[in-house]
C-alpha cells in the first residue's frame, strides 16, 4: 500500500468528525500509506463559535491542525471526508470549500479519485445518509470512484450498518455508536480500491 497517497478532510464543530479523522487516519498509517489529515477553513462567526462551549475548545484546540486547499486534492490518490450534517445536507463552510474545486475540476486534476465519506448528526435519523450521499453527488461532477463500505465487514453492523459511509449519533455525551473498527474499515478498503485503480487492477 506504500504507493498511496491518502488525503482525510474534515469539517469539525465541536470535535465528533474530527475524532473520525483521526481514527482513519490511525488505520491509513498502520497500512503504511502516505497519508495528510487537514480541516476545512472556520468561516463561522466567532460569535457564533464562542456562543457554544464546546465548538469553541474544539476550534481552539485544532489551531495547529492544516487547513485542506485544492492542492491537497490533487496531490492525493484516494480522499476521504468527514463532516457534520446540517439539515440533512453538508454544512457551509465543507461545501465552500468544494466550491472553490472548480479550476482544478475543469482541468480533470479530480478524475479518477478514489472517495469516501462519513458524517454524523445528533441523533440517528438526523440525516446522516443524506448528506454522505451528497458529498457523493458532488464526487460524481469530478468523475470520482465512489468506495462506500457495503455491508462487508461486521465492524459495520456494529455501527449502526451505514451502507454509503460510517455514521454516528453524537449527543450531549458524546458518541452513542461504536463506530471506531467501522471507520478503520472504510478507511482500508478505501485505501484497498486506490491501490488496485494504481495498480491497474480491476477487481
Amino acid at each position: 500500500m506504500a504507493n498511496v497517497k491518502l488525503a482525510i478532510i474534515y469539517y469539525s464543530s465541536t470535535g465528533t468528525n474530527h475524532q473520525m479523522a483521526k481514527w482513519a487516519e490511525e488505520a491509513a498509517q498502520q497500512a503504511g500509506v502516505e497519508v495528510r489529515v487537514a480541516k476545512v477553513k472556520e468561516t463561522a462567526p466567532q460569535a457564533a463559535i464562542d456562543s457554544n462551549p464546546a465548538w469553541k475548545a474544539h476550534h481552539e484546540a485544532t489551531q495547529d491542525v492544516p487547513e485542506a486547499e485544492v492542492a491537497l486534492l490533487e496531490w492525493a490518490d484516494a480522499i476521504i471526508f468527514s463532516v457534520p450534517t446540517r439539515y440533512g445536507h453538508v454544512p457551509t463552510q465543507f461545501q465552500q470549500f468544494l466550491d472553490i474545486t472548480g479550476g482544478a475540476w475543469s482541468q480533470g486534476k479530480l478524475a479518477n479519485k478514489v472517495v469516501s465519506a462519513m458524517s454524523s448528526a445528533q441523533n440517528p435519523h438526523g440525516g446522516q445518509e443524506a448528506t454522505v450521499l451528497a458529498v457523493y453527488t458532488s464526487m460524481f461532477h469530478w468523475g470520482a470512484i465512489v468506495a462506500a463500505p457495503g455491508y462487508n465487514n461486521p465492524a459495520l453492523f456494529k455501527a449502526g450498518g451505514n451502507p454509503y459511509g460510517t455514521s454516528v449519533t453524537a449527543g450531549e455525551n458524546g458518541m452513542v455508536e461504536d463506530v471506531e473498527d467501522a471507520v478503520k474499515y472504510q478507511a482500508n478498503h478505501t485505501i484497498e480500491v486506490a491501490q488496485w485503480i494504481k495498480n491497474g487492477q480491476t477487481q
